[in-house]
């Protein structure tokens, strides 16, 4: 063939064919005839083959190359859809944990309704709702949030923490300054608690940070502060720590400073509370047509009134560490609040008794009537009537009453409408109730069972058989039979609204020509049954069957089958 060993990878001793002159040049006189080139000398067509084979093995490293290059641009699409496959899975995974979030969310708050329902709500309950009410259009909650860890113990205030954390995860975000401010309160209350238990120790094996006869002092010091006087005295104890000192005691000033972020957060809570009552207010009056002052009312301190007696320092006595030139340098808290008061302008945000008694107050000042309006206070497109000309609309209102009976249809007299609807000759009322046996209901002892109430139709008619035919013409009608009956049982006090109402076909045991027809539909309606004629059903709605519950209202209308003779 003339290939070497580089391009075949046998030799004349070790190749597959056996044979001693493989690589030997093989010349194909015949073949060389026809293309022409038998003139040529073996050593041209040598050179000529070896041109030939060089050419054929460049080709073939281009297929080669080529194919490499489609596997490696097919594996680099296969990647690319992989990791767009990837990403839509990652964005499908991530709706459905906010969906996940929003369900454990909801019933979360399902649950906390539930227990608030029964009577047994826990402070994370109260809470829920405080802050869901906010939401709402007109629900009022009177009393601050914090005020629901009265009479909590430890272990429920650590229980209440953890609710929390998982009300502010599942919430993501909504109403994290609340759930902030609670925490914070709940942690000051449950540090409070612990010291009063630990108050049984010995003096030698706790120390405080502050001391308690200077406690009441710096409690009376906080109390009935606004949030903005409060972040005053806040940053200048933040500022006297920052500057350090030889002689501050750390102790008592990082003590202060957590009491201080308690009482900051139960004062921005209270400031929110009054801000949703006075819009809740003013909707109220709004809706009652009621003339009221501005949204947010202020309580403006009198100039020349006469300040109340400061407290006593409560920085010379924190401790056997505090020196004396310390407390007379260091800004006390009465010293930051004489700043914050000056700050604030002597505002004062109006309490929580205040507002009950304003609104009232303005409650009274409205009245139980309508207020007058003028002229020039009505719409243009207002339509305005004459006191003679209402007095008759009354009248014919009041004469229409009188006639019709009751200016509004009951439940049950829409069901008896409804099920009187398309009664014709044929069919007649049929309330004959088939008693049962006692029967003992599991909810016997939580409901009390009632018979629901019914409206049933039987359908008769002639049937024209042969014998009838033969003996009887429409002058002298045979005997009428039972075609049908049409049975509308009112349920409109069911427990489960989603349960369906059942029927059963049973046998009566005195007389096999009649059958038993018992409904069923669970607390706090009875059994009730039927005695009907026992003959076969037509269930095809073509011959007006009917199985249906829808408003309360369940019925089931059918027809017997006829039988036509053939020979």
């Amino acid at each position: 063939m003339g290939w070497g060993e580089e391009y075949m990878g046998y030799t004349n001793t070790d190749n597959p064919f056996g044979d001693n002159n493989l690589l030997g040049t093989f010349i194909w006189n015949k073949a060389l005839e026809k293309k022409g080139i038998s003139h040529l000398e073996e050593k041209e067509l040598k050179e000529r083959n070896k041109r030939i084979q060089e050419d054929n093995r460049l080709e073939l490293q281009k297929v080669k190359q080529l194919r490499l290059e489609r596997e490696r641009e097919k594996a680099m699409r296969e990647q690319e859809l992989e990791l767009l496959q990837r990403e839509k899975e990652a964005e499908h995974f991530k709706t459905w944990e906010e969906q996940e979030d929003s369900f454990h969310l909801r019933q979360a708050k399902l649950r906390s309704k539930i227990r608030i329902r029964d009577g047994r709500a826990k402070p994370i309950d109260l809470l829920a709702k405080y802050i869901s009410a906010e939401d709402d259009d007109l629900a009022v909650e009177m009393h601050e949030p914090y005020t629901f860890l009265n009479g909590l113990t430890v272990a429920d205030m650590e229980d209440l923490l953890e609710d929390i954390q998982v009300y502010m995860e599942l919430e993501q975000g909504k109403n994290v300054d609340f759930w902030r401010d609670m925490t914070t309160i709940t942690e000051d209350e449950i540090a409070k608690l612990r010291k009063l238990e630990a108050s049984g120790k010995g003096p030698g094996e706790r120390r405080e940070g502050v001391n308690a006869s200077v406690s009441s002092d710096v409690q009376s010091v906080f109390k009935g502060k606004t949030y903005n006087q409060l972040q005053v005295i806040f940053q200048g104890i933040e500022g006297k720590i920052r500057a350090g000192g030889p002689n501050l005691d750390m102790g008592y000033w990082e003590s202060l400073l957590q009491q201080l972020r308690a009482h900051m957060a139960r004062a921005r809570l209270r400031e929110r509370h009054q801000d949703v009552l006075r819009q809740k207010l003013f909707k109220l009056k709004q809706e009652q047509g009621v003339e009221s002052e501005p949204l947010f009312p202020i309580l403006k301190s009198e100039p020349t009134a006469t300040h109340s007696p400061e407290p006593e320092e409560p920085a010379p006595s924190p401790g056997p560490s505090v020196d004396p030139a310390e407390a007379e340098g260091a800004p006390a808290p009465a010293e930051a609040e004489a700043e914050a008061e000056g700050e604030a302008e002597g505002e004062a945000v109006l309490m929580e008794e205040d507002l009950i008694q304003q609104s009232l107050a303005d409650y009274d000042a409205g009245r139980y009537s309508p207020r007058l309006l003028a002229a020039h206070e009505l719409p243009l497109d207002a339509h305005v009537l004459e006191p003679h000309e209402d007095l008759q609309r009354l009248q014919l209102s009041r004469q229409q009453l009188q006639a019709t009976g009751d200016a509004s249809e009951s439940a049950e007299d829409i069901f008896f409408r409804r099920a009187r609807e398309g009664m014709g000759q044929d069919e007649a009322q049929f309330s004959v109730e088939m008693p049962l046996s006692g029967r003992a209901y599991l909810w016997a002892d939580k409901y009390r069972p009632r018979k629901p109430r019914f409206f049933n139709r039987v359908h008769t008619g002639f049937e024209w058989n042969k014998y009838n035919q033969t003996h009887y013409d429409f002058d002298n009608p045979p005997p009428k039979i039972v075609q049908g009956y049409k049975f509308n049982i009112f349920y409109p006090d069911l427990i489960r609204k989603r349960a369906t109402p059942e029927y059963f076909l049973e046998a009566c045991a005195d007389n096999r020509d009649f059958a038993i027809l018992r409904f069923h539909a669970g607390p706090p309606y009875e059994d009730i049954a039927f005695k009907i004629v026992s003959r076969e059903w037509e269930y095809s709605h073509r011959h007006g069957f009917r199985c249906q519950f829808a408003n309360g209202i369940f019925q089931l209308w059918f027809h017997f089958k006829r039988y036509r003779y053939r020979r």
